[in-house]
């Protein structure tokens, strides 16, 4: 009989996982994340069955870490200019706090390997954001971009704001306000 999986083990590997592949990419190989997580290989394909599974499973992890950052307090009756902000400055706290993370998680997102339908249930956490991006469109208050147009300026916006917070933190709410500005300037008509 196969022993059971320990939480505590596939915890370890995905924390490996985050550092080896933040440090040296995705095409690090899997004995690396293995001896970081302090597992044997086999071990690791015992709860990844291969480093595909291992990628894809990372992402939704990541993503699901992402959303229980963003997603609490979002303030679904308010604004759309409070509810951008709210997932805005969840999103710019959370890529201060977490440069490795944020930074795999960029990685995957652009990975062949990460597959369509990961991506796509990644997304599915963030569905509340993406409908206030969507009405807003319709609605007329934002420019008539495609959705993913309008959250992949804020995607970018935010990066850059994280970059300038984490070189000067003295300065983060400066940049975070000014980001978000910046944002809503680009896509909003008034």
């Amino acid at each position: 009989m196969a022993r059971p999986k320990s939480e505590d083990k596939r915890n370890a590997i995905l924390n490996a996982a985050i550092e080896v592949f933040a440090e040296q990419g995705l095409g690090c190989p899997t004995l690396k994340i293995a001896r970081l997580a302090g597992v044997a290989e086999g071990t690791l394909f015992n709860y990844f069955s291969s480093k595909d599974v291992l990628l894809n499973e990372l992402y939704l992890h990541l993503k699901a870490e992402l959303r229980d950052v963003m997603m609490p307090g979002y303030p679904r009756t308010e604004t759309v200019n409070k509810r951008a902000r709210h997932a805005w400055q969840s999103y710019v706290d959370w890529g201060v706090a977490e440069p490795r993370k944020r930074k795999v998680v960029a990685l995957l997102g652009m990975s062949a390997q990460v597959t369509e339908q990961s991506k796509l249930a990644g997304m599915q956490d963030f569905c509340e954001v993406n409908d206030m991006m969507q009405e807003s469109i319709a609605s007329g208050l934002f420019r008539d971009q495609p959705a993913a147009f309008v959250s992949a300026i804020m995607g970018a916006l935010a990066d850059t704001t994280i970059d300038f917070i984490r070189r000067e933190p003295d300065q983060a709410e400066r940049y975070a306000e000014a980001g978000f500005q910046a944002f809503w300037s680009a896509t909003a008509k008034a």
